[in-house]
């Protein structure tokens, strides 16, 4: 048995750039680094895109690789597969929005003393 190309570089990028990505993500959080928030847009940018590329090659497929029946293909097909698209979406949001709040207050001009 062959097997998927796609399937196999995803995944080898996935255990060696975000896996290890996110745990230093996770450190950086744990230690309030700078950086924190660069990294977390980052691996949710890597993890959403790998998703879309998921979902788009199946869908270009067919769904070929997917079964057919409703519960299986809406519950566990999209329902559980789309979490690994709304959570990293919802933290890619929340990193723009800080990195963006930071920004703001690096722009601000420097309040002159009376």
């Amino acid at each position: 048995r062959r097997s998927d190309d796609f399937t196999v570089a995803m995944e080898t990028v996935t255990a060696w750039a975000w896996g290890p990505l996110s745990f230093l993500t996770f450190l950086a959080f744990l230690r309030q680094h700078p950086a924190r928030y660069v990294l977390q847009l980052l691996v949710s940018l890597g993890q959403l895109y790998g998703d879309v590329l998921y979902f788009a090659t199946e869908a270009r497929a067919g769904w070929s690789h997917s079964d057919p029946r409703p519960f299986y293909f809406w519950g566990y097909f999209v329902g559980l597969n789309g979490l690994w698209v709304l959570v990293p979406g919802l933290l890619l949001a929340d990193a723009c929005w800080n990195l963006a709040r930071a920004q703001r207050a690096l722009d601000r001009p420097p309040h002159k003393a009376r």
